[in-house]
């Protein structure tokens, strides 16, 4: 039953934003060390440190589980009718929408009592990181621009994560998030040239459903070029050293790559640009941002 679930919410998927909370907590970490004029290592190691810890990656795999069996929730009916997504959990009948229903809340209880446990703001904020990752599965009925509300929910994770250390906002975790918010954003408008067809019949909005597949690709790219500057920027302002700019470069060239292997016409390649390309980005560039830190 537990692997049902975790192919319901694609928990594979997590590689995306985990690395980016990673990021945004040990930036946290490095801020309350200069604080206190230690070292990282003595702040990590700190009981209530390690416990923060595992409160943030509750609230990272909750949240986005409440959000992903939402949407699958929410757009049963469509799957169904689509052949690319028939055969998921719930129009497949391995899931019962009740029960999918149920884990969603159950999740998202979850999340804000974690929140609770965390601090006031991150406790007080967290109605508002719900509403908006729970709202993306509506936005495909009424707008376009459905990938950035996406982006937007993943683009919570490192500022969520710099504020359950800090309890304070600052400029890098969230340059980080921007750079989230564009990269999510251009990968998913990737993804959804496989449904354009569909989501036409349907009545569904989509950038490519909207501008077209090939038009909808530039702005893919324009959205990765941006992210790409973001990543530099935060890279100068932070000063970081040699281990972030190789992770930055490994970042912008799976950009790139993803690019080079789909073309308006020809999208056999989407699941690798998706899934691999992306994951290979995310991990690398986090532990490269990891090691930077750590370094300073």
């Amino acid at each position: 039953m537990v692997k049902k679930y975790l192919s319901l919410v694609k928990f594979s998927h997590t590689i995306f934003a985990l690395p980016f909370a990673f990021i945004g907590f040990f930036m946290g970490v490095f801020f309350v060390a200069q604080q206190k004029s230690v070292k990282m290592f003595e702040v990590i190691l700190q009981k209530q440190m390690l416990q923060l810890f595992l409160l943030v990656l509750i609230c990272m795999v909750t949240a986005r589980s409440a959000a992903m069996a939402f949407n699958r929730y929410l757009d049963r009916h469509f799957d169904a009718k689509n052949p690319r997504t028939a055969i998921r959990e719930i129009p497949s009948g391995v899931i019962a929408a009740s029960s999918a229903l149920r884990f969603v809340i159950l999740n998202a209880v979850i999340f804000i009592a974690a929140t609770y446990c965390i601090n006031p703001i991150c406790f007080y904020l967290s109605p508002v990181a719900l509403f908006v990752i729970l709202f993306y599965s509506y936005t495909k009925r009424f707008t376009a621009l459905c990938h950035m509300v996406l982006g937007l929910g993943l683009s919570l994770a490192p500022i969520g994560a710099y504020l359950a250390v800090t309890g304070t906002f600052a400029i890098l975790p969230v340059l980080f998030s921007c750079v989230v918010i564009c990269w999510v954003s251009g990968f998913d408008i990737i993804y959804a040239m496989q449904d354009v067809d569909f989501d036409a019949s349907q009545n569904l909005h989509s950038i490519p459903t909207y501008l077209g597949k090939e038009n909808a690709l530039k702005l893919s790219v324009l959205l990765h070029i941006v992210a790409a500057v973001l990543v530099v920027v935060a890279g100068v302002i932070a000063g970081y050293g040699y281990f972030y700019w190789e992770g930055a470069l490994v970042f912008i060239g799976m950009l790139y790559y993803q690019h080079s292997i789909v073309s308006s016409t020809n999208l056999t390649k989407v699941n690798i640009a998706f899934m691999t390309a992306n994951g290979i980005a995310s991990v690398i560039f986090g532990i490269h941002v990891l090691v930077a830190l750590f370094l300073q």
